[in-house]
């Protein structure tokens, strides 16, 4: 762990300038080029095998120890999102209308400090290293699910990720056992009427009252169809009806999202959205379409590697909390992970002390690049401790 712990520090600077090479050059889900590259070159100069294009544009790279053991995969995702930075710092992106909003450049750099060290370490290494770098995270169906089906997790026995999470104290450590973060599911709404004149309605089927009884409606799902024990959200985000003043609208399109922890929880709102508005637009005499998109489900972590990843983060320098974190209802692919190996998904914290901090997604996120450190430390301990257990 000494060693591991010194060729980390000493690689500090490096994985600080990968991040911000990486910050200034954003790409987009599933459009992702010279990142892959950037990725692939670096763990072809440390002498790991390579695979490229996994799934589509991941790239998994393996190190093999010199003594026998399980495989351990990391892994971290590349890809950037479809906004427009406002930050005015030095490392700014380059890209129009594309920034890391979301720490992705900073997951990146922390995984290749790893790898870099692990290999130095690799005479004593109990094991082998499998460190998958995702596309497509952002953007369902997302680069996961693909890269598990072009064989990323053969013969891995655990795997471990984390989250730089800007809006968390540096140093802070945030786990939970079981149900993490929620499924997300969108929802599409057309509300077809017959439009006509304002100063005569009876002539008309306005789909505004329709779509408006609509999202009154809906918001009764969470508040008197689901347990109060069960967690779950239904957000009508999107309304669209634009028309002249004086003009009862002929449609109207809504759209929205779903976040569940439970598999039946999920399915039971997809059938019940459906029969509220098949009522609502039975009564008002209208048609309508309706889709339901399932995008990630739950991420579930397993207890034992849950608890596993606390117990080691302990004991790591510049960590000064671990904390059990409540349920999130955002998003993650990693979720596909843990639905074939066992392993856990927690959070860093890497909040920028004595500034406003703005969350992830916001066109001025950014986060203390100290956490790069901290992260690659919680990540190279847990892949020695759980070879040395195991």
């Amino acid at each position: 762990m000494k060693k591991l712990y010194e060729l980390l520090d000493g690689f500090y600077e490096e994985m600080v300038e990968i991040r911000r090479h990486l910050h200034q050059y954003p790409e987009l889900s599933f459009e992702e080029v010279e990142t892959p590259k950037f990725i692939a070159a670096f763990h072809e100069k440390l002498g790991h095998d390579v695979r490229t294009n996994v799934g589509g544009r991941g790239v998994v790279a393996t190190l093999r120890g010199e003594k026998p053991g399980p495989t351990v995969a990391l892994r971290a995702d590349f890809d950037a999102l479809p906004i427009q930075e406002e930050n005015e710092a030095a490392y700014r992106s380059k890209v129009d209308g594309v920034m890391h909003a979301c720490g992705h450049d900073g997951h990146t750099a922390t995984l290749l400090g790893v790898a870099k060290a692990l290999n130095k370490l690799k005479s004593e290494l109990e094991g082998s290293v499998v460190f998958i770098h995702q596309h497509a995270e952002e953007l369902p169906p997302g680069g996961a699910i693909a890269m598990i089906e072009d064989g990323c997790l053969d013969g891995v026995d655990v795997i471990f990720g984390t989250h730089l999470w800007a809006t968390a104290p540096l140093g802070e450590i945030g786990y939970k056992v079981g149900p993490f973060m929620a499924a997300a599911d969108r929802f599409d709404i057309k509300i077809q009427g017959y439009g006509g004149h304002a100063s005569q309605p009876e002539r008309t089927k306005d789909s505004i009252v329709v779509g408006s009884q609509l999202v009154t409606s809906l918001q009764q799902i969470v508040s008197r169809r689901v347990s109060p024990l069960d967690s779950a959200v239904v957000s009508v985000c999107s309304f669209e009806a634009k028309n002249p003043f004086n003009i009862i609208a002929d449609s109207a399109v809504l759209a929205g999202t779903v976040r569940t922890f439970k598999e039946d929880t999920r399915d039971f709102i997809e059938e019940e959205i459906e029969r509220i508005i098949k009522g609502t637009c039975l009564t008002a005499n209208v048609s309508y379409d309706y889709t339901f998109l399932k995008g990630y489900p739950a991420t579930v972590n397993h207890k034992e590697e849950t608890e596993f990843i606390a117990k080691t983060a302990e004991n790591v320098p510049d960590v000064q909390s671990v904390k059990e974190y409540e349920p999130r209802m955002g998003a993650e692919d990693f979720a596909y992970y843990l639905q074939h190996v066992k392993g856990t998904f927690f959070m860093t914290g890497a909040k920028i002390a004595g500034r406003e901090t703005y969350p992830h997604h916001h066109a001025k996120f950014d986060f203390d690049e100290k956490a790069l450190l901290i992260a690659a430390k919680v990540l190279g301990t847990a892949v020695l401790s759980y070879m040395e257990e195991n």
